[in-house]
């Protein structure tokens, strides 16, 4: 069976961390249950900027039995005028979507794309595999949680959300990667999934708990990077500072095992920086780090309405 994870990315020089850490965690545990051998999984990457009718060449000389789309606000209306031809050229193949613009409203989106036949819901590496081995061993799709599946008689089923993982548990897709081809490109990077933040507009606060990776596999993982000479670093942590141990751990090694070349960019909050974590980021080199800092409002009546906690007399203090 030929699997084919497609992502459609906003910008050449960007790169999908989802699709990577699919694919590693899927080939991972088909090896760990025996089914290595009847599954091939491919990536593709393409731009907004590409030709559509380069994509559908692209994706049907390829043959797959199965595509899956990575969803997200940048590309979905480009993966939606995609799907309504995919099946004119394959129509076997088998689609399915996933990421935070299809996961939670699986069943309005299948409503709309009668070219998918699945959503994956919520976070994807236990469930793509699971969803793997179901196809391959004739299981019904229907008891692998995480999914909204289109059933025959045009009904669908939704076999809910997966509870999240164990973030110490997904493989370290780079370590299987070519990095030549990502040379040009920003390395994106996790170290925590979720978000402490309540924000009413955003889908980060969902979860409304953070996990953290395991920080000696993050010190093996940047060290990776480092003797690499990757040029950039982008954690996509939503606000990586959350836990002033962790960031304080991943900056002092970063100050320590500066190679001179890598830059690291974090999305911080800043009214959660102490003095003692603005003392550490004051030793650095110019440029060894990169801080995203969102300030979603000043106005506090607006803070308020949308849920968010914020101490605006420290967060300019902080910036300045």
């Amino acid at each position: 069976m030929k699997v084919l994870l497609a992502a459609i990315n906003a910008k050449y020089i960007h790169s999908n961390l989802g699709i990577y850490s699919l694919k590693t965690y899927g080939e991972k545990m088909l090896k760990e249950w025996g089914l290595a051998e009847q599954a091939e999984i491919s990536l593709a990457e393409y731009t907004i900027n590409h030709q559509m009718e380069q994509i559908l060449q692209d994706i049907y000389k390829r043959k797959p039995d199965v595509i899956g789309f990575s969803c997200y606000i940048w590309n979905i209306s480009y993966v939606k005028v995609i799907l309504a031809d995919i099946k004119k050229v394959l129509p076997d193949v088998k689609i399915w979507a996933g990421g935070p613009e299809v996961s939670y409203h699986g069943e309005a989106f299948l409503k709309e794309e009668p070219a998918v036949d699945l959503v994956m819901m919520g976070e994807g590496e236990i469930t793509f595999a699971h969803f793997l081995k179901a196809l391959l061993e004739g299981e019904d799709l229907k008891q692998v949680p995480g999914l909204m599946v289109r059933n025959a008689d045009g009904t669908f089923t939704d076999t809910g959300f997966r509870q999240v993982m164990d973030m110490s548990q997904i493989p370290f897709p780079y370590a299987f990667m070519d990095m030549k081809e990502l040379e040009h490109r920003i390395i994106y990077y996790e170290s925590s999934r979720g978000c402490p933040c309540s924000c009413s507009y955003c889908l980060s606060s969902i979860d409304k708990s953070v996990r953290f990776r395991d920080l000696e596999l993050v010190k093996e993982e940047l060290a990776f990077f480092l003797e690499k000479k990757v040029p950039q670093v982008k954690f996509v942590d939503r606000t990586f500072n959350c836990r002033k141990s962790h960031s304080m751990a991943v900056w002092q090694f970063i100050l320590e095992n500066d190679n001179g070349i890598t830059n690291f960019h974090f999305e911080i909050s800043a009214d959660l920086l102490s003095e003692e974590e603005l003392a550490l980021l004051s030793k650095m080199r110019p440029g060894l780090v990169q801080l995203e800092i969102g300030v979603q409002t000043t106005n506090p009546r607006t803070i308020k309405e949308i849920r968010r906690k914020m101490d605006l007399g420290r967060l300019q203090k902080n910036v300045e």
